[in-house]
């Protein structure tokens, strides 16, 4: 699963995942090739590397007729291909009063001594 995100001031983190390859493999599509005539047959032109592209990696935009598209090709909605997913960020954590954080610990300097006698 391909996993895509942005991050926001409202300290929530929003991704999606492109689901489109999981789809394929329920309906028994395993090639990318196997969706260039159907989306043909449909006016989408792209090419057979570009579909590759969009299977195998997380597009960052997809036209809405493409979506369409697949989605009338794989018997699907657009749901079923792109997983919202809203994660709250964790506010950062703090040392306890009282114990020190690694913030607060400095390393020690090293002194090397030979020893007595050499």
């Amino acid at each position: 699963m391909n996993v895509a995100g942005e991050s926001s001031a409202t300290g929530r983190q929003v991704s999606f995942r492109w689901n489109l390859r999981q789809v394929m493999a329920a309906r028994g599509i395993f090639k990318t090739s196997d969706l260039v005539a159907p989306l043909h047959e449909r006016g989408i032109e792209i090419s057979r590397q570009m579909v590759h592209r969009i299977v195998t990696g997380t597009p960052q935009r997809i036209n809405v007729d493409l979506l369409a598209a697949l989605c009338d090709i794989l018997d699907c909605t657009p749901d079923d291909l792109l997983e919202l997913r809203i994660e709250h960020e964790r506010a950062p954590r703090h040392a306890t009063a009282g114990k020190a954080g690694i913030g607060d610990l400095r390393p020690v300097r090293a002194v090397v001594r030979r020893p007595a006698g050499l």
